[in-house]
């Protein structure tokens, strides 16, 4: 009898344990959901797009701004790109509504089948919640904090919204915010001109920007961006052929050196200045274009004759 009573208190344990965490939780919740910050940061988006400045035949000669930043609309967004995401971040960014108990759950199994933190449970909405509004302090009231505001966010916005937000806005190293910049920063060109390789490359770097830095640590760079190629893969995101073409793909890089398509530092500082004396420091974060009288050959041939 003693023995079957003490089964009964391991059995009923945990249930109480369980419903006394939910309670905690709820209430929790009640307290934090009214101190959550208002959307307008994200149903207003405005990212800080720096001064650019072009040769009269459009070639960019300068740039100046704390970062680099090009906006990328949901709908110009290149096929491959929403795949890679959701294949390396979230794949259930579509089913879910802000938080996915289902992946909570599925990394809870393997965070203890690896005896240790293997894989989180962020979601896309989470991780613009973060970007947003939070810091990244690994606690318990700033995770309910992101929670709940992905649950706000996804009340607010639509599924492309949001993606939107998270291709512009994510961090991926050198100073690049967003998609659009860093297929500058690390390609030379345009988003839309990427190759699916490429686009799995710059899928990868969320996760640790630094550690996956293919100019810094080429080599874990390919690792990361075969993983997300594989994960692309077995979603069906892309067939055989195109998973051993990208996984073949020799992975290069830009050289680092400047992005800029034309040596003209002093026309770019002139330019600067006349926009500063009208404009101040709104030229720093407010995407403003400056096309001035050179033309390409003309400079290419004075800086030649130097």
């Amino acid at each position: 009898m003693h023995l079957r009573k003490w089964w009964q208190f391991l059995i009923i344990l945990p249930v109480v344990l369980g419903l006394v965490l939910i309670a905690l939780a709820g209430l929790a919740a009640t307290l934090i959901y009214p101190t959550l910050p208002s959307l307008e940061a994200l149903t207003d988006y405005r990212p800080k797009v720096p001064l650019r400045v072009y040769s009269a035949d459009g070639h960019l000669i300068g740039e100046f701004g704390e970062e680099r930043r090009a906006f990328t609309r949901i709908q110009d967004a290149p096929q491959s790109l929403k795949q890679a995401i959701l294949a390396a971040e979230d794949e259930r960014f579509y089913e879910h509504g802000g938080v996915d108990t289902i992946g909570i759950a599925r990394a809870a199994v393997a965070n203890i089948m690896a005896g240790g933190f293997k894989e989180g449970a962020s979601t896309i909405t989470m991780q613009v919640a973060r970007n947003f509004f939070l810091s990244s302090e690994k606690t318990a009231t700033r995770k309910l904090s992101e929670a709940l505001l992905a649950i706000k966010i996804e009340h607010s916005l639509s599924k492309d919204q949001i993606l939107e937000l998270y291709i512009n806005q994510i961090y991926l190293g050198q100073r690049a915010y967003g998609f659009g910049a860093a297929a500058q920063v690390y390609y030379g060109k345009p988003l839309a001109q990427c190759s699916v390789a490429e686009i799995a490359m710059l899928a990868g770097l969320p996760k640790a920007p630094s550690r996956y830095n293919p100019f810094v640590n080429p080599k874990r760079a390919q690792e990361r961006q075969h993983y997300v190629l594989r994960r692309m893969h077995s979603l069906k995101f892309i067939d055989d052929q195109t998973y051993q073409t990208a996984l073949a793909e020799p992975g290069k890089v830009r050289k680092q050196r400047s992005l800029h398509e034309l040596s003209a530092d002093y026309v770019a500082e002139i330019a600067r200045q006349a926009m500063y004396e009208r404009y101040q420091d709104a030229i720093y974060s407010s995407g403003m274009r400056v096309y001035t009288t050179i033309l390409k050959d003309n400079q290419e041939a004075a800086n030649r004759a130097v």
